[in-house]
């Protein structure tokens, strides 16, 4: 049997020199499938909103929404490190909210940790998650909760300003507790630098290679989506294109009268009419 990852085992990688991989799960079966190419981390991103319940963001995302897929994910890969996502709005308000949001992604979804979005402003927040006993992943950069007030989904960082407050960020969250940060959209200079700064490790996503490890969207990585495709997600495989293709060989099939034939048929009584007396 697999042996389930730590918080510590996952810090320990970034001092040992060994990448992380962390990947999006949503639903048992893709989690089940992750688990066993050996993805270190999965994370039930609130991304989850518009790959796979179609919402035009992921401000719509609710906890109970998390929470149902983040239990399908646990079902799925038992014995995997799952990291449920704090979604808008779910520890914003209070800390005595985000820590009873935070303990359900570990009560009731079995998670290992969570992740939230945000820099110096949620670090308070933090170190009462971590009091609370509920391991915190921070997620600095383009955080897509409050993309408007960013200007959009867009590069971070770029200017010294910003990147001196990511800097600043940074080393704020590892200072209240997070285990690990994620890096989103952001210069791969910058990336360098905020993992040299800090000890925990860094998850990059268009973050560049200096990074401690890197996450993408499972969906992304697959190739499920043709219409748009961020620049710095890389597709290992095409799998829209087929998926339509199989799809519509169904379709004609079903409509032809070819499938099922025989060989996808069950066999019964050659006499079965006159044995059911019609």
């Amino acid at each position: 049997m697999q042996k389930r990852n730590t918080v510590a085992g996952i810090m320990a990688m970034k001092k040992a020199g060994e990448k992380i991989t962390m990947l999006t799960a949503y639903d048992a079966a893709m989690a089940a499938m992750l688990a066993a190419s050996d993805v270190d981390m999965l994370l039930v991103g609130d991304s989850l909103g518009m790959v796979v319940l179609g919402y035009d963001s992921t401000v719509s995302v609710t906890m109970d929404e998390m929470i149902h897929h983040a239990s399908a994910v646990r079902r799925g890969a038992p014995a995997a490190f799952v990291v449920g996502d704090m979604p808008f709005g779910s520890y914003q308000s209070s800390r005595r909210d985000a820590i009873l949001n935070g303990g359900r992604f570990l009560k009731e979804a079995g998670c290992d940790a969570i992740k939230l979005e945000g820099g110096r402003e949620v670090c308070g927040t933090v170190t009462a998650l971590v009091r609370a006993g509920i391991s915190v992943m921070g997620h600095i950069g383009l955080t897509p909760q409050t993309a408007t007030q960013l200007g959009g989904y867009k590069v971070q960082g770029r200017d010294i300003e910003s990147a001196r407050k990511m800097v600043e960020d940074a080393l704020a969250l590892e200072k209240a507790g997070a285990f690990a940060l994620v890096l989103e959209c952001i210069p791969d200079e910058l990336g360098r630098i905020i993992t040299e700064e800090i000890s925990i490790p860094t998850i990059g996503i268009g973050a560049g290679v200096h990074c401690d490890g890197q996450v993408l969207v499972t969906h992304d990585l697959l190739g499920m989506f043709d219409k748009f495709i961020p620049s710095f997600v890389k597709s290992y495989c095409k799998l829209a294109p087929a998926i339509k293709e199989a799809v519509g060989e169904y379709n004609e099939e079903v409509r032809s009268g070819s499938y099922p034939d025989k060989e996808h048929s069950f066999s019964s009584e050659s006499n079965l009419r006159k044995l059911l007396g019609l």
